[in-house]
């Protein structure tokens, strides 16, 4: 039970990320029946979609009509995804080009993308972790590890006495006929903080004597202050350090689109004709496929059969993957897409570091 628990969690992760991501991607091109009148406020349609409410022509009372929108709101069933996904993979760059040239409602954004591929891959991260180990609730945030400090069992307890209050808030919210968006995310946020917890607790066991044979020293260099305060907190509790960690990475993971941007730009500065946004574009592209051939090879590795495949795959298709993006996106030469290639790859590597670094000094703080 409780691995079908942990399941139906990591699944209502992915659906509730879908949904989050649907409602930054715009609804351009979308709508096919059309009616006279809006059936929410009356008023007189000039296309599929009312231009006052902003509610379909059509408004379905068939229980298939009802599959679609949930397959919809989770996958652009209407074909965006389908559109969009075998681009990504194979032809990133021309993807990139045609978004920032204004072909927009052919596809799904880079940023609803991201979004999505974030709560996937850290739904399915937690998945397989707790399918492993076979020790942890996700549903209920519960573990066979003790907990190795008062500390972590107060942040857990804090969790749960958040969860239990906003959904009381989003109840309240419901029968008064007021918006539940913004408490509906802080749930959501809450319950896979507790699923992260629970993560944590299981990686280090106890946790109490684990971090005992790591020996540090003392840094000094500027900010290396931050690195040591990680250490010792690492030291004392590992099981709370290790959720922070988690749960920044989670929550700050669109950071790192604004600290990857720059280095583009740095590729490209004495190019005039290529502004922040078409950067933008092609990072937050370029990230959600990372993402996502890390989440399909950290599936492959898992068995043993494909664990090959998915090694060969993490290993040689990331560059591959950048070299066709920068020289499709860009219209580069041959040439010029490789170098870059090569320094966008350290690149890459720094922006990583940056954006660890941003994730321990933040759970230290």
């Amino acid at each position: 039970m409780g691995q079908m628990s942990g399941e139906l969690a990591a699944a209502a992760d992915i659906i509730t990320g879908a949904a989050v991501a649907r409602a930054v991607e715009p609804n351009a091109g979308e709508g096919k029946d059309l009616s006279d009148m809006c059936l929410n406020c009356g008023t007189a349609l000039l296309g599929p979609h009312c231009h006052i409410c902003g509610q379909k022509a059509k408004a379905h009372r068939t229980l298939s009509a009802f599959g679609h929108d949930i397959l919809h709101s989770v996958l652009h069933f209407d074909g965006k995804i389908w559109r969009t996904l075998p681009m990504l993979f194979w032809r990133p760059g021309e993807l990139t080009r045609r978004y920032v040239h204004g072909e927009r409602a052919k596809f799904v954004s880079p940023l609803a993308l991201f979004l999505f591929s974030v709560f996937l891959t850290f739904a399915a991260f937690n998945w397989m972790s707790h399918s492993n180990e076979a020790a942890v609730d996700l549903g209920a945030g519960t573990t066979k590890a003790e907990v190795a400090t008062p500390e972590f069992a107060a942040e857990q307890r804090k969790l749960r006495d958040d969860i239990a209050r906003l959904e009381k808030e989003v109840v309240a919210a419901r029968a008064a006929g007021k918006p539940t968006q913004a408490l509906e995310q802080e749930l959501k946020s809450d319950r896979l903080g507790l699923t992260l917890m629970g993560t944590a607790a299981n990686s280090f066991g106890n946790g109490i004597n684990d971090a005992d044979g790591y020996q540090f020293t003392d840094l000094e260099f500027p900010g290396a202050a931050y690195l040591n305060k990680a250490a010792e907190t690492a030291k004392k509790n590992p099981q709370l350090l290790f959720y922070k960690m988690q749960s920044n990475a989670y929550k700050y993971s669109w950071a790192l689109i604004p600290i990857s941007v720059p280095f583009v730009w740095l590729l490209f500065f004495w190019r005039r004709r290529f502004k922040m946004f078409d950067h933008a574009v092609f990072v937050t592209y370029s990230l959600t496929f990372m993402m996502l051939l890390g989440l399909i090879c950290g599936i492959l590795i898992s068995f043993g059969p494909t664990e090959p495949i998915g090694g060969l795959l993490l290993t040689f298709y990331p560059p591959i993957h950048m070299y066709r993006q920068l020289h499709q996106a860009y219209e580069t030469s041959r040439f010029g897409a490789f170098w870059r290639m090569c320094l966008l790859s350290v690149f890459a590597m720094t922006a990583l570091t940056l954006f660890a670094v941003l994730v321990v000094a933040i759970g230290v703080s």
